[in-house]
């Protein structure tokens, strides 16, 4: 199989190579020359199989350059006991341990958030540096690798615990200051490893992402770092090798609701994805294209609603007021994989190019409506406000005695409302992408009593005790470890420090 840029066919990789670089020399994201399919016999016979049977199976179908046995490691290395042990946070019942489907009510819930960071970004970068291992030796690079990231909560961590001590590589990690948890913050910054480093940047996440992006594509940074021996990787989900994993828990939940009989094999189903970057929810739709049967992807959005803006009317325009929120991950107006959609969706793929020059100049970009017509096939969207995400919150604990993040209750609040508007009866799965006590603070407001006026005080690790006590939830392991962790990593600088610091760490 052989990958080529959203931006241009004229240059075609092999997947070793599209881990190696993230991001495609114009600028564009790598994508399959073709999609494999998933039949519904496939699909029966994962019914039965284990996490990292699944995994392997799907991955063996995009990397052929790779042995099934090669595979097979690195999927009982990344979603084995170490990383995601049997524990009592999930009320499932024999469901798969790494991504369990549980019934909350009539509802059903993916529980993303059962490996080491708890957040579903562990999902595809616990398997990342695995990945990209392999593909240094398979290119038979004499360079190192020196991962660079921007982040806006739960990918810094992930990919900072998965890269950990990896030989060969380092990682950097850079998140906006003022735009994450106190509890995302600490895990950062109390990060252990050898090959690691955390920089708090002032400004936003797009600030921080656009800044990133802006040292991968200049040449003159690139060639000191090569002459130092690094060269520049990513683990965004700009990366293919961090955006092949979701595709895995897509599948597997379909194949739960079909083992525990919530659904008939070859029944639909419908996604509601807490959407950002809009990478988890094209996992699902590159699920789909396979043939898993999906019947709609619902795109729940935060007040930063510019996706659910796009989906309905077809403009793209960043020209608005950017909301620092409860729910962190989606504060993010350019929604970078939102191009390999349109890659795909496009009837002229030249237009990608053209769209990202405007974009880039204007702020903005309009698609066709045959366009529009196809992606409204494929997705319907809403947003959800701070208040509402609470008053969810609230909900759901006083209905179910069941405890929801601030970005998984942005999407079950837009689900109820997809059911209201349609009245589509399709069996519908929320993905949960955080443990609720990454995010102390809000889900203590929105369950006291007087949530609309009472303010939580006190620290992180103190509000992790608060919220214990008050709901008899267990606590994540790699949560509660915290109160014994030491901080390494502190200070802010500025956008225009970010390229030196870059600079400094690999010369450490």
């Amino acid at each position: 199989m052989r990958y080529v840029s959203t931006r241009s066919k004229s240059s075609q990789v092999r997947a070793h190579e599209a881990i190696l670089q993230g991001l495609a020399p114009d600028g564009g994201l790598y994508v399959p020359d073709s999609f494999p399919t998933l039949g519904l016999d496939t699909i029966g016979s994962l019914c039965d199989a284990t996490y990292e049977e699944r995994a392997t199976h799907i991955l063996s179908l995009y990397f052929d350059e790779y042995t099934s046995e090669e595979i097979k490691s690195f999927t009982l290395a990344a979603y084995g006991e170490k990383s995601f042990p049997r524990d009592d946070t999930t009320k499932s019942q024999g469901a798969t341990r790494q991504a369990p489907v549980v019934k909350v009510g009539n509802d059903h819930i993916l529980e993303l958030w059962h490996g080491p960071t708890s957040a579903f970004k562990d999902m595809a970068l616990q398997l990342l540096p695995h990945l990209l291992k392999a593909s240094i030796e398979k290119a038979g690079e004499s360079k190192n690798v020196l991962i660079l990231t921007a982040t806006s909560g739960d990918t810094g961590k992930a990919a900072l615990e998965g890269f950990r001590d990896i030989d060969r590589t380092k990682i950097m990690v850079f998140y906006p200051a003022e735009g994450v948890s106190e509890i995302q913050a600490l895990q950062m910054n109390t990060q252990v490893g050898r090959n690691v480093h955390v920089q708090a940047v002032k400004g936003n996440f797009d600030d921080t992402q656009t800044a990133v992006k802006a040292i991968f594509s200049d040449s003159r940074i690139s060639e000191e770092l090569e002459a130092s021996g690094w060269r520049l990787s990513s683990a965004n989900s700009i990366n293919w090798g961090r955006l092949l994993p979701q595709i895995v828990y897509y599948v597997s939940a379909y194949c739960d609701l079909v083992s525990t009989g919530e659904v008939e094999l070859g029944s639909p189903v419908n996604f509601c994805v807490p959407t950002g970057n809009f990478g988890n929810i094209l996992a699902a739709y590159y699920a789909q294209k396979m043939g898993l049967p999906i019947n709609k992807l619902i795109c729940a959005s935060n007040e930063n609603n510019i996706l659910t803006d796009f989906i309905r009317t077809g403009k793209y325009d960043v020209k608005r007021e950017f909301f620092c929120t409860i729910s962190p991950s989606m504060d993010i107006l350019v929604s970078s994989n939102l191009e390999r959609l349109l890659y795909d969706v496009a009837e002229d793929n030249e237009l990608i190019p053209s769209y990202m020059r405007s974009l880039a100049s204007k702020g903005e970009y309009e698609v066709s409506a045959g366009i529009l017509d196809r992606i409204q096939h494929i997705m319907w969207a809403d947003f959800c406000t701070e208040e509402g995400a609470k008053k969810v919150i609230r909900q759901v604990w006083d209905k179910y005695d069941y405890l929801l993040d601030p970005h998984t209750a942005v999407a079950y609040d837009v689900c109820q409302k997809y059911k209201k508007v349609t009245g589509d009866t399709t069996p519908t799965v929320t993905v949960a992408t955080a443990n609720p006590y990454k995010f102390c603070e809000t889900v203590l407001e929105s369950i006291a009593d007087d949530f609309h006026d009472k303010v939580v005080s006190g620290s992180g690790l103190e509000l992790i005790h608060l919220l214990y006590s008050k709901t008899g939830v267990p606590v994540p392991k790699p949560i509660a470890d915290l109160e014994f962790a030491k901080t390494r990593f502190t200070g802010v600088i500025e956008k225009s420090e970010m390229a030196a610091c870059v600079k400094d760490f690999a010369d450490k």
